[in-house]
């Protein structure tokens, strides 16, 4: 910063207001919570510094789309607690999700990826990413041969897996996949939303990226957006030049929103997961459930993988209701306590009825492939009681027993956009 002669050289009230509103206080003493720096710009003492700030040869802050200090403090947290070499802060896990694989891979590139994903992801990678030129080989991620022979099948950048995936909660084993996609030269990715890093830290298990929507249960809230990418220095030194070309930058107040979100981290996705726990195991009992899905249960298919790779089961469960598509609707609509609204991680349940909703464009034949029931629910579980939320799940079964499901709207004819 030029030095202030504002005492020496008369000014004008206007000049006079700027310089005084501007003026930054002394502050000895350590604040206990990162400093919001809501700030576009940031003042060099001369030319050849803001020169060398902007170019990336001497650290420092020029302008809050390139690094901010507030989002930078939460990507070397999120960094630190993924295991990872540095990390990077995006506006939404999408556009963290975007800046990795468009930086990762080009034109003529192709990808494998699991085929039971968010349908967000999904839609980036058939529409997005095709018209950039790059293909991508959907997989069963549960079948390692069959992944092995689509990572051998042509030359591939990168295998794409969820750590749980969305909304089937499949668990990837990272240790086998990352060493199948290293085995074929390729990249692995891993999205781990559902997970957290305090439940799963895909990168210790051989992952080389992963990235999360922070907007999730890193936040914890439903109050902020943001997304994370965490790996090696190199590699995030790339992605982040790619968010600083396409502008999807993190603001600072949603930084110190997550930075809070953080501090919570451990003690809310241990209540999450223990009522996850209860309300599955209360499900698995129910005669109108024909299958509970959640990583924590004896019966879940990988519960193995689970064992060996989560800290706990998490706040994600499903369950598919044997009465069918037309039951899900109408159990969301008799539930008392959840919020009625999209997204998950938040201190609020939340569920939803992807057959009708994110997936709703399949007929049963699509719905079966990507392993939907056409009853399936994706529950996000909040930080209510137990009981009150056994109590009215209870009562949304009752009242869809004895009450007739509402009328079927027709499937949608092209995918529509998903939420959370």
């Amino acid at each position: 910063m030029r030095p202030d002669d504002s005492r020496t050289a008369p000014r004008g009230f206007s000049t006079r207001a700027i310089r005084a509103a501007s003026r930054i206080p002394a502050v000895d003493q350590t604040p206990t919570a990162v400093p919001i720096y809501q700030a576009a710009t940031f003042a060099a003492a001369d030319a050849d510094e803001l020169a060398d700030v902007t170019a990336g040869r001497r650290h420092g802050y020029a302008y809050s789309r390139l690094d901010n200090p507030t989002t930078a403090v939460l990507a070397d947290a999120y960094a630190e607690l993924a295991g990872a070499e540095a990390g990077y802060t995006f506006a939404t896990g999408m556009a963290a999700i975007h800046a990795t694989l468009v930086t990762l891979a080009s034109a003529g590139d192709r990808l494998v990826a699991t085929s039971t994903m968010y349908g967000s992801t999904r839609s980036l990678l058939e529409g997005v990413l095709a018209r950039l030129g790059i293909r991508t080989t959907f997989v069963d991620i549960r079948d390692h041969a069959a992944v092995d022979a689509a990572l051998a099948a042509e030359p591939a950048r990168m295998l794409y897996a969820e750590t749980i995936s969305n909304p089937t909660m499949i668990v990837a084993d990272h240790v086998a996949l990352a060493e199948l996609a290293h085995r074929h030269g390729a990249r692995y990715v891993v999205d781990n939303t559902f997970a957290s890093p305090y439940v799963c830290r895909p990168l210790e298990l051989g992952a080389d990226v992963v990235v999360e929507s922070a907007t999730k249960f890193i936040g914890g809230h439903s109050d902020v957006m943001g997304g994370v990418v965490a790996g090696d220095r190199a590699t995030v030194a790339a992605v982040r030049a790619t968010q600083v070309d396409t502008g999807a930058t993190l603001a600072p107040l949603a930084a110190f929103l997550l930075l809070r979100g953080l501090q919570t981290l451990a003690v809310r996705m241990d209540r999450h997961s223990a009522t996850a726990l209860a309300l599955a195991t209360w499900l698995e009992g129910r005669p109108d459930v024909r299958s509970v899905a959640y990583p924590g249960l004896a019966s879940h298919p990988q519960r193995a993988v689970a064992a060996r790779q989560l800290r706990a089961g998490g706040g994600m469960l499903a369950f598919d209701l044997a009465a069918g598509r037309g039951a899900g609707p109408a159990f969301i609509d008799a539930l008392a306590l959840p919020e009625l609204t999209a997204s998950l991680g938040s201190v609020h349940t939340m569920v939803v009825h992807p057959p009708s909703t994110s997936h709703r464009q399949l007929d049963e034949a699509g719905l079966a492939a990507a392993g939907i029931g056409p009853g399936l629910l994706r529950c996000s579980i909040g930080l209510e009681d137990a009981e009150d939320l056994i109590a009215d799940f209870g009562g949304a079964l009752d009242a869809i027993r004895t009450t007739p499901a509402p009328s079927e709207a027709p499937a949608l004819t092209a995918p529509a956009g998903s939420i959370g």
